[in-house]
């Protein structure tokens, strides 16, 4: 299972790289494996500002739907639309080209309340 140590994660399976003042935000490799073909990626919070753990979008597999909570309090500025017409980049390339949204961050000092690499893989028993 991949885990990228240079990222951050959550308990709900959203995996945070942080470029300054944006962060890119996907769900982790054990996420998709465990939804199974992702089919839809739903994101209608475009330019909305929205605190930690607000749901930002859905994620849509063959059997479930899922909601997406976002790891930081901030505004989304980007949704990842390859993932409308390819959803199952979520699947393929969880993080890198299954990207599903980019942030402006509002309060830098929640990320210290993320798990590291070693606290996800905890998280999820890896």
């Amino acid at each position: 299972m991949n885990i990228p140590s240079e990222l951050k994660y959550t308990k709900d399976h959203e995996w945070i790289k942080i470029d300054g003042d944006i962060a890119t935000v996907g769900i982790t490799d054990f996420a998709q494996g465990e939804l199974g073909d992702i089919v839809y990626v739903e994101v209608e919070t475009v330019g909305e500002e929205l605190d930690q753990e607000e749901v930002f979008g859905t994620v849509e597999a063959v059997k479930t739907v899922s909601d997406l909570f976002l790891p930081l309090t901030g505004e989304i500025v980007e949704f990842n639309e390859t993932l409308e017409g390819d959803p199952e980049l979520v699947n393929s390339d969880p993080y890198g080209e299954g990207w599903m949204v980019k942030i402006k961050i509002a309060d830098t000092s929640q990320i210290d309340g993320l798990l590291s690499a070693d606290g996800y893989k905890e998280v999820i028993g890896a």
